[in-house]
C-alpha cells in the first residue's frame, strides 16, 4: 500500500487524536526510535496538546480516521533564537516508506517557511536510523555534529545526529 493508493489526510492535532497519538508513540518500534519513554499515558499526550501555542505545530497524519504519523515543530522562544525552530515526528511501522513522512514534513517546513518565518530548522536523530535520515536530507537537511553515547535505547548508548535546515532566502534589491 502507499500514497498513491491511499487518501492520507493531515490535521492539525486536537483531542480527538490523543488515543491515535499515544499508540503512536507507544508501539515498540516507534518508541525505539524517538526520546519518547515507552507506554506513556493519555494524559501525558493531553498535556503536552494543552499547552499549544502560536509558536507550535503539531501535526497528524490520518488514514480513515485512524492515526498514522505525526509531528511536532516548535519555534524557540528565546529572542536571539526566534529565527529557529525544531521538530520531532514519528511513523507507524506499517507506513513507514510510504510517503507519510514526507508529507508531515513538507506540510511542516511549508509553514516554518511561509508562516513563521524560520531561517534555521533543527532535529536530533540516531545515528543508526538511516530512514529518517535519508528522508531529512531529501529536505535539504545537513548533518552539523555527532552526539556521541547521547541516550540510552534498548539498555545501551548510542549515538545521535544533530541535523539542520537553513532557509536560504533572496536579498532584495
Amino acid at each position: 500500500m502507499s500514497l498513491s493508493d491511499t487518501a492520507i489526510t493531515l490535521e492539525r492535532f486536537n483531542e480527538s487524536h490523543l488515543g491515535g497519538v499515544t499508540a503512536l508513540y507507544n508501539d515498540p518500534a516507534v518508541t525505539r526510535q524517538v526520546l519518547q519513554m515507552p507506554y506513556q499515558s493519555v494524559e501525558v499526550w493531553r498535556k503536552r496538546l494543552e499547552a499549544d501555542n502560536e509558536r507550535a505545530v503539531k501535526l497528524v497524519a490520518l488514514h480513515q480516521g485512524a492515526v498514522v504519523g505525526h509531528l511536532g515543530l516548535e519555534q524557540f522562544s528565546r529572542v536571539r533564537r526566534s529565527h529557529a525552530g525544531s521538530f520531532g515526528m514519528g511513523v507507524a511501522p506499517a507506513w513507514q516508506g510510504k510517503g507519510v513522512g514526507s508529507k508531515l514534513l513538507a506540510a511542516a517546513l511549508d509553514v516554518a517557511d511561509n508562516w513563521m518565518n524560520l531561517h534555521r530548522v533543527e532535529l536530533s536523530v540516531y545515528s543508526d536510523n538511516e530512514a529518517a535520515i535519508s528522508l531529512y536530507r531529501k529536505f535539504g537537511f545537513e548533518t552539523e555534529g555527532l552526539f556521541r553515547d547521547y541516550a540510552v535505547r534498548d539498555g545501551v548508548w548510542v549515538d545521535t545526529l544533530s541535523m539542520a535546515r537553513l532557509r536560504r532566502t533572496p536579498k532584495a534589491g
